[in-house]
């Protein structure tokens, strides 16, 4: 797998529900503020992630 850019995680809000951010960092780790998120789920598609972790792991091994 390669190298992933600087990144951190936390439990946002998005219209009063709870939400996992993976988000970029600067050297500092602040948040990079254009398009720094990278990706956002609430707890219904966390689920479904682990419920498919192992195929969503297959997928990045054969597409990397």
């Amino acid at each position: 797998m390669s190298e992933l850019a600087p990144h951190k995680t936390m439990i946002d809000e998005y219209k009063g529900n709870k939400i996992l951010k993976i988000y970029k960092v600067d050297d500092e780790g602040n948040e990079v503020e254009k398009y720094g998120t990278i990706v956002s789920f609430g707890v219904t598609k966390a689920k479904y992630i682990l419920e498919n972790i192992e195929a969503i792991k297959a997928f990045v091994d054969e597409q990397s």
